[in-house]
């Protein structure tokens, strides 16, 4: 198969099972994965120890066993981990000092999508400016001869992988609660399940099992037609909270009591709030795209805020940085920096677990502070043919704003902001606004800033 190089994305690699990426490259990405992580680490790949893992995708084990022949053909030492879920990978990673990881999965996509997720030492996430387009640029100049010698140990983290992520709640304190769980057919039934039931809570779980038919629906709680089951199963069962997982688990959702999707700004706030109880006066991540509910939030916790570019590889290299606490982005992605700035789904899930525990408020009152001050739009996209010349058009139309070009461009009045960023891999732009004034406000805001985009 020729090699397309469209599967190599902003964060991942990432393309249809067969007609884009198959066995043979699986394996080429293998093997320049391998050299690129020696690049990075400064010595030769036979000398390199690398964990691997899949999702539950049809295609996911054969094509793991492809990525492992071509780490094996450079050398490596593999420790496989078989069906995990990313974040297992990622603790692999970490808790023992790894070279890097690649998990088989496409995350969120349909069944048809297949990729690879990769890091380097420390869980670090490899980027389309800092490992991916290497991995491709050495696969077009041709691998060459393999050296083989590589050698695999099988393993399983699980055990110190619940571990690690019970240290970050009061166990004692989480328990009589009616939890709706939606795994999506996806690996939150097999890695976030086992956590969840050493708790007093009341678990009605739906499309626990893994199963990459994804028969019940995809694995994308962030589209609406995705969420519409776990919200009725809220409402109908009287639950106190609705949890939806993405296929490879590291991604959560929430719905409340009412049946109230939790956008991911509000999330990060509440988020951010109970980790600085616990750790005050650290820095906290969020995106450019975010409520400043998120900011302010921080603030009056006694945390220092920070806005990042979107995208986990740009998150946890700044974390990192910074020495951050937690990173939160509105798309559902939430980073520790006490799980290696990796983004998790469990981690949340106990969090918000402990929180509604501790609080004794249903989690619309929770939320009520920032559902009646922050009107968000959440992201809405808009197909253009020069996103360059458009944004340079917004920034000329609100010269009087204050403005930043950190990711696309920000534009920020006193009581109203927005941010329009181009979309990595597709013509689009892409944007969200808020008003501190109304729902109207917000309305009228967002209207006349599309009309702009779209003109």
């Amino acid at each position: 198969m020729e090699l397309n190089p469209e599967i190599f994305k902003a964060y991942d690699i990432r393309g249809l099972y067969g007609s884009e990426i198959d066995g043979d490259v699986a394996e080429q990405v293998g093997r320049a994965f391998a050299r690129v992580l020696a690049g990075l680490a400064g010595k030769p790949t036979s000398d390199l120890a690398v964990a691997l893992a899949h999702d539950m995708r049809l295609s996911a084990p054969e094509l793991s066993a492809r990525y492992r022949d071509g780490l094996l053909a450079e050398g490596v030492h593999v420790l496989d981990a078989g069906e995990v879920a990313t974040e297992v990978c990622y603790f692999l990673v970490g808790s023992r000092g790894l070279d890097g990881g690649l998990i088989c999965t496409a995350s969120h996509n349909p069944a048809a999508y297949t990729g690879a997720k990769l890091v380097g030492e420390g869980a670090l996430a490899l980027s389309g400016d800092t490992g991916i387009q290497e991995v491709r640029r050495q696969i077009e100049a041709g691998l060459g001869g393999a050296p083989g010698g590589g050698s695999v140990e099988q393993v399983d983290p699980q055990a110190q992988y619940e571990e690690a992520v019970l240290r970050f709640v009061d166990q004692d304190t989480i328990g009589g609660l009616r939890v709706v769980l939606d795994g999506g057919n996806g690996m939150a039934g097999p890695t976030v399940g086992p956590l969840l039931e050493r708790f007093d809570l009341d678990l009605v779980k739906t499309y626990w099992t893994p199963d990459g038919h994804f028969p019940d629906h995809e694995p994308n709680p962030m589209l609406q037609e995705n969420r519409d089951f776990i919200i009725a199963k809220v409402r109908e069962s009287g639950a106190d909270l609705g949890i939806a997982f993405d296929g490879d688990g590291d991604r959560c959702f929430f719905i409340d009591e009412q049946g109230g999707f939790i956008d991911g700004d509000f999330l990060t706030a509440l988020l951010a709030k109970s980790l600085l109880g616990k750790n005050p006066g650290q820095a906290i991540l969020y995106d450019v795209r975010a409520s400043r509910a998120v900011p302010d939030t921080v603030a009056a916790a006694g945390g220092t805020a920070y806005r990042n570019r979107v995208g986990h590889a740009f998150f946890k290299r700044r974390m990192r940085e910074e020495g951050s606490l937690f990173g939160g982005e509105v798309s559902g992605h939430y980073y520790f920096r006490d799980f290696y700035c990796a983004d998790s789904g469990a981690i949340p899930a106990l969090l918000m677990l402990e929180l509604l525990s501790r609080s004794g408020q249903p989690l619309s009152a929770l939320l009520a502070p920032y559902r009646d001050h922050y009107f968000i739009s959440g992201e809405i996209n808009s197909e253009v043919a020069d996103p360059e010349a458009k944004l340079a058009e917004l920034s000329e139309h609100y010269a009087d704003a204050e403005q930043d070009t950190l990711d696309g461009i920000s534009i920020d009045y006193p009581d109203w902001h927005f941010n329009v960023r181009s979309s990595n891999t597709e013509p689009l732009l892409r944007l969200c606004l808020e008003s501190l004034v109304s729902p109207a406000d917000m309305e009228r805001r967002r209207d006349e800033v599309l009309a702009l985009i779209r003109s």
